[in-house]
């Protein structure tokens, strides 16, 4: 909920109720004293204001301009209509050539400049000038010091204002800008002063308590309200969803409609079906649908809308088809949600017919379907829709390179990049996140430093997850410095940021420093995760430290609450295995709660071929081969063993077993990038364009070492 600007703007429209009150008693004193004429210039005045409103300039214009006598509220109308529409210069015209100008017109000209771009220091020396001043002028005035974010010029002025103008307008003003820059406890001190609060003071501060946290502090201020509207009872409800906690929010949603003193409103049902599609929660979300039928709101498409988007988050897709199909007006936004509601649950085909029968498509819907198709694998079809698009924005174009970095297509991802560019599409930060990603699976480092040159000219150096991207790929990389100088660099680490630098320097090989990062992080205030886990394992595994790494894991689940997974258990068998300490390996391995994947039975393998544990490496080929039966290591790794320990016969019936069941082991694979392009070979690879040149120069380079070296 954006409720800071809301509750700002009723603050503006009460200010100009209390403005409207103003001109109709300058209007009724007009019908007063003018006679048979005051009919007449009460309709112009009214006309003017109506116009201006619908954006109807010229019209306002036309009325003013033939009126035979105008007051005070024609020249107020005129300038208002002018503000309205954001053509300040002439509202400040009609200004200065008022014969006369009231405390009304100076409050319009006021809110005039501060409406189109704030212009605080002119509205400032209107406001100075004014002898008479109102509530409206001095809540405009703190309202417009706020906007600018002059906050101690808002304070200043709002201290100077008489007692009857500061509450609730003028204190309204000041919490709503308070709690926008995320001043929580001084928006609170200003709330707790208010002599007289209103509905709006109480419904800010609890919506502004629940945006910090403090869900706690914003029930008991929702228990105290004298008063609730729909906006306090949503910003409360959303307050307890946005923490996790919906049994909570959606009992206070049923409260709200118990009490019947508060209509719901679309805002609120909204807000639930949100709920209700985050948190999983079918039964419930079926419940409102239920309710909005019965309220008669199956009409509104915004509803219907968000209904079908719930529908797609539980996998109700069935659902989701029926709502669709049932509504009479489908708007752009039925269409995109149910199209990418289905690709959400990787129905594609489904996906793609309500597409094809879409009969307008935009780029939204473009670019779900290209999503659809890359993520269920079919890229050529992904392409296909791409090159039927007549214009492609910079979402479109990242849909596509996202799409070939997760099929790990990651040179086609930069051969796009590259094409992106010389349609001349600027990248979003989401595109540069992706083809730093393909340059780190392909260790391609002078893409990856022309791509970083390409964000340091954007201006996009700063940004988080560029940033996180940045200090992954150097990292893949081999230039940890260059990945912890990054890191060093970023204004407010979080949590991914942190995974990202300790990874790094696990990969590399610096565990004691992966550690130490560990440890910032914690004192920081950041709360590990199972990824944070499995990167300082990782680290522990590689340094040999194999007290610390175990003392983690077993921190794991008693200080944070976290289940260790598959992975976890893999890298603290590998840690063990690599210490020599196989048969405690063995003992965690039978304690796992479920049954172990291959790569926890591969770290077990491994350890027994360094340590000559036959034993062990029998019973690890074992379950690697009931695991993936097409996985030739095992095979490899138990005829080797087999043959270094003087059992060739068996050594032989194990490859022979192999060659029987047609099982092969995977070639080895090498790239290497010249003159901006990636060349891939595999072992016994004949299939590149210059095979025979580059047979004849190793040829070449053999006979060279065997004269100069005598190899």
């Amino acid at each position: 909920m954006k409720l800071h600007s809301r509750t700002l703007h009723q603050g503006v429209t009460k200010l100009n109720m209390s403005q409207s009150k103003v001109n109709r008693k300058h209007n009724n004193d007009s019908a007063k004293c003018g006679g048979g004429g005051s009919k007449f210039l009460f309709q112009c005045n009214t006309q003017i204001a109506e116009n201006g409103r619908n954006g109807n300039v010229k019209e306002a214009e036309m009325i003013f301009h033939k009126m035979p006598v105008k007051n005070t509220v024609s020249w107020t109308a005129m300038l208002t209509a002018y503000a309205h529409n954001g053509q300040i210069n002439n509202a400040r015209k009609v200004f200065d050539q008022m014969p006369k100008r009231t405390t009304v017109s100076y409050n319009a000209m006021i809110s005039a400049y501060i409406r189109n771009g704030c212009n605080v220091s002119k509205a400032y020396e209107l406001f100075s000038v004014l002898t008479e001043r109102n509530l409206v002028s001095y809540a405009a005035m703190i309202m417009g010091f706020v906007k600018a974010g002059k906050f101690h010029m808002a304070e200043e002025l709002y201290c100077e204002a008489p007692h009857e103008f500061q509450d609730p307008a003028c204190s309204n003003a000041l919490i709503n800008g308070y709690l926008k820059i995320g001043e929580v406890n001084e928006a609170l001190r200003v709330f707790e002063n208010m002599a007289e609060r209103d509905v709006v003071s109480w419904s800010a501060m609890v919506d502004g308590l629940c945006r910090d946290g403090r869900v706690a502090a914003a029930r008991d201020l929702f228990d105290r309200m004298p008063e609730r509207n729909v906006i306090s009872w949503s910003a409360m409800i959303d307050g307890y969803m946005g923490k996790g906690f919906f049994q909570e929010g959606f009992c206070l949603f049923m409260d709200m409609r118990r009490e019947g003193l508060v209509e719901v409103n679309s805002t609120s049902v909204t807000l639930m079906f949100k709920a209700c599609g985050n948190s999983g929660r079918l039964p419930e979300g079926m419940q409102i649908h239920g309710l909005v039928l019965c309220l008669g709101f199956e009409f509104d498409n915004v509803l219907t809308n968000s209904v079908i988007t719930m529908y797609c988050m539980l996998g109700c897709t069935g659902m989701a088809g029926k709502v669709f199909c049932n509504m009479r007006d489908k708007d752009l936004v039925t269409w995109n949600s149910l199209i990418s509601g289905y690709v959400h649950n990787n129905e594609v085909e489904a996906a793609y017919r309500i597409f094809e029968r879409m009969p307008e498509k935009t780029m939204i819907s473009w670019t779900a379907m290209i999503t659809g198709f890359t993520k269920s694998g079919r890229v050529g079809n992904a392409i296909e829709l791409f090159k039927m698009l007549p214009q492609k924005d910079n979402f479109v174009w990242t849909a596509i390179i996202s799409g070939f970095v997760n099929n790990k297509e990651y040179e086609e991802a930069l051969h796009w990049y590259t094409r992106m560019i010389w349609e001349g599409c600027m990248p979003n930060p989401f595109t540069i996140s992706s083809v730093l990603a393909a340059s780190a699976a392909l260790v391609a480092l002078n893409e990856g430093l022309q791509i970083h040159t390409c964000i340091l000219k954007m201006n996009l150096g700063c940004n988080l997850s560029i940033q996180n991207s940045l200090i992954s790929f150097y990292s893949k990389c081999g230039n940890v410095i260059e990945a912890h100088r990054i890191f060093l660099d970023v204004i407010e680490p979080n949590v991914i940021c942190y995974n990202s630098i300790i990874n790094g320097f696990a990969q590399n090989g610096f565990g004691e420093e992966a550690l130490c990062i560990y440890k910032k992080m914690q004192s920081e205030g950041h709360e590990p995760n199972h990824v944070t886990f499995l990167a300082v394992l990782s680290a522990c595994t590689h340094a040999g430290l194999v007290e610390e790494g175990w003392n983690l894991f077993k921190t794991m689940k008693l200080c944070y609450g976290i289940e260790p997974e598959a992975d976890h258990y893999a890298c603290i068998v590998d840690l063990l295995g690599r210490a020599g300490l196989l048969d405690e390996a063995i003992d965690l391995i039978h304690s796992i709660p479920f049954k172990p994947h291959s790569g926890v039975w591969g770290a077990v393998l491994g350890a027994s071929k360094t340590y000559h544990r036959l034993d062990l490496a029998k019973l690890a080929a074992q379950r690697i081969i009931e695991l993936e039966p097409k996985n030739a290591t095992p095979y490899v790794v138990l005829s080797t063993m087999y043959s270094a320990s003087g059992k060739k016969i068996d050594g032989h019936l194990v490859r022979e077993t192999k060659n029987l069941k047609g099982i092969k082991k995977n070639p080895g694979c090498s790239w290497i990038t010249m003159k901006d392009k990636v060349h891939l070979f595999l072992a016994g690879d004949q299939s590149h364009g210059n095979i025979e040149e580059i047979k004849a120069t190793i040829l070449t380079m053999d006979r060279e070492m065997q004269r100069h070296c005598g190899c």
